[in-house]
């Protein structure tokens, strides 16, 4: 097959979430597969090349937004990870930036937004039939591409290159959609009947949606896990687009996101003290002890050590946290926190630090290498969010024989099941409600299994053995093209 991928992230180039693993992990899969594969990225003034060879590629088109003519500036990478090929779409106008989607000066997004990722889709189309590579398929991800199968099926239809491409819309988290005021809808120079109020696929309570209008003209949606792509077809997490998700239900699919086991491993992570593998976890206790030691925290073999590596709002369950913080850490734990993230729960770990300080550190910025230091040191993973479209930590945590703690939802519920104590089984701990209380009863939960060290190293010898690997993912997406293709 010959698959287009469209995104405004790729790791290891720009990565700000999930979306950018997933684009550094899926086409490279795809490809091992025999398949021709192009990707295609906006090109960031902070985009990091490393060591990989640019090739600048002899474009002459430009793209008009409203009513100016930009000239494309195309760079190609050929990527020495797996030797293939990835796209920079460039402009100096809507790229030359040093923010990807905020301006760092105000800490707000681009006023320009829809103009760049207008820009950023039309590019796509235009350099496909410009180096005359028709792909079979167009794989885009969320708002920021989701308008390539809008300009295939309105504006590009009747041009024969792009008759036949099938295209899928991948979406990782429905809660940002793109959003922008009515006025900016002429920037898409299509018909006006597209607005029309409640039945326009792009009219979004008197604002212009671009998801809405990605999900309207993909040939399939896709989620990256099952129970999301339940989810978001209900008004808890619809986010308000319920209704549209509802009739394309037939064509939407889950697929759990993969982890790269080359990077997420215990036995080959060079970023933690010692490694070590599921024969012999003795290493497991040297990362608790090198961690403790390197935060000035007291060693207590008694107390399991609880991480959290989150962004600091209230998706991800900080909210309850916050509710819980006394009674959690009243009990016998100790815990580690690695994020950024609202300026409210800064203050309540600052706090939470004096008040414990030999229980609790946070570490209140990103860090990669302190974020593998605390999966392999942690006797428990906690993720109590809110909603999570698939969420990797908790699937990083099995593989570092973790336990993970979280919340039913979404991709925390498609990979990790609850310890049932009458059978002995299950990878971690799960609570239902949206609630504190449900929260603490599960950490009692595993602090009490804790206890029992014998039953709890089988626990996560269990989970240490579950394979999320892209190469399980890859293969579900291969089913997913070709059903497409056939249909």
């Amino acid at each position: 097959m010959k698959i287009c991928y469209a995104a405004s992230e790729m790791a290891p180039f720009i990565k700000t979430g999930g979306l950018g693993d997933v684009l550094g992990a899926l086409p490279e899969a795809m490809q091992k597969q025999g398949n021709d594969i192009k990707v295609f990225l906006p090109h960031y003034k902070t985009i990091d090349i490393g060591d990989n060879k640019i090739i600048p590629v002899e474009i002459n088109s430009e793209i008009k937004i409203n009513d100016q003519n930009y000239p494309l500036k195309i760079n190609k990478i050929r990527f020495k990870k797996s030797n293939m090929g990835v796209y920079l779409v460039g402009s100096d106008h809507y790229f030359d930036r040093e923010g990807i989607y905020l301006n760092p000066n105000t800490g707000k997004d681009y006023a320009d937004n829809d103009e760049r990722y207008i820009f950023f889709a039309r590019a796509v189309l235009a350099i496909l039939k410009e180096i005359n590579f028709k792909p079979d398929i167009i794989h885009v991800h969320d708002w920021q591409a989701a308008l390539v199968p809008v300009f295939l099926k309105t504006s590009l239809e009747k041009d024969p290159f792009y008759s036949g491409i099938k295209s899928i819309l991948t979406i990782h988290n429905l809660a940002y959609q793109g959003e922008f005021t009515l006025e900016r809808f002429k920037l898409l120079e299509l018909p006006d009947k597209l607005m029309a109020p409640a039945i326009g696929p792009f009219e979004f309570y008197g604002k212009v949606n671009f998801l809405k209008a990605g999900i309207t003209y993909a040939d399939y949606i896709s989620t990256v896990s099952n129970k999301y792509a339940e989810e978001i077809q209900t008004k808890e997490f619809g986010c308000g687009l319920e209704g549209v998700l509802k009739e394309r239900n037939e064509n939407i699919y889950g697929i759990l996101n993969g982890v790269d086991y080359k990077v997420w491993s215990p036995s080959r992570d060079h970023k933690i003290h010692t490694t070590y593998h599921i024969a012999n976890l003795s290493g497991k206790r040297t990362n608790k002890i090198e961690l403790l030691n390197e935060l000035k925290l007291p060693i207590r073999d008694a107390a399991p050590l609880i991480g959290i590596i989150s962004r600091l709002e209230e998706q991800k369950g900080w909210n309850l946290i916050k509710e819980a913080a006394d009674e959690l850490l009243s009990m016998n734990v100790q815990l580690i926190v690695v994020g950024t993230g609202q300026p409210e729960y800064h203050k309540l770990l600052e706090d939470l630090e004096k008040k414990y300080p030999d229980k609790c550190k946070a570490i209140l910025k990103f860090n990669d290498q302190m974020a593998h230091k605390v999966e392999a040191a942690s006797d428990i993973f906690l993720m109590p969010s809110i909603f999570e479209p698939c969420g990797l930590n908790q699937m990083y945590s099995l593989r570092y024989g973790t336990i993970p703690i979280v919340r039913q939802v979404g991709g925390l519920a498609d990979t990790v099941t609850d310890y049932d104590s009458n059978h002995n089984n299950g990878t971690g701990f799960v609570f239902i409600e949206k609630d504190s209380k449900s929260m603490l009863a599960a950490i009692k939960r595993a602090v009490d299994l804790f206890a029992r060290k014998r039953t709890w190293t089988k626990f996560m010898k269990v989970g240490m053995k579950k394979d999320f690997s892209w190469s399980r993912t890859a293969k579900e997406y291969s089913k997913l093209y070709k059903n497409l293709l056939n249909s």
